[in-house]
């Protein structure tokens, strides 16, 4: 079991920016990426950015250049970095963490934190 815990979010104006943080416990030593996802007011949940045990990372096209995900493997947690944050960057953002151990594969997902753009 892995847990993931945010924090960061809020209500700010649109070119400001925003740090998200997630915590994780539990087993943690089987996770091989861990990233962000939103979920738009009315929208499905998406993919903002990941970032793999090595380092690797993938953004969304919408966020590419404007935000930055990155890691502390010693504390267990994933950051993320808002900077230049539009209207629609509002929603719902979740931490998520893949588990991989042998031929087993989970999702785990945070309670997710608001985060708000006004124009």
């Amino acid at each position: 079991q892995v847990q993931l815990v945010e924090s960061g979010g809020g209500l700010g104006q649109s070119g400001g920016s925003l740090r998200l943080s997630c915590s994780a416990s539990g087993s943690t030593s089987f996770i091989s990426a861990m990233g962000w996802y939103r979920q738009p007011p009315g929208k499905q949940r998406e993919l903002v950015a990941s970032i793999t045990s090595a380092g690797v990372t993938n953004y969304a096209d919408s966020v590419q250049g404007r935000f930055s995900i990155s890691t502390d493997n010693a504390k267990k947690a994933v950051y993320l970095q808002l900077n230049s944050r539009k209207p629609e960057d509002t929603g719902i953002y979740f931490c998520n963490a893949v588990w991989s151990f042998l031929l087993t594969t989970r999702d785990y997902w945070g309670q997710g934190t608001q985060v708000t753009v006004s124009s």
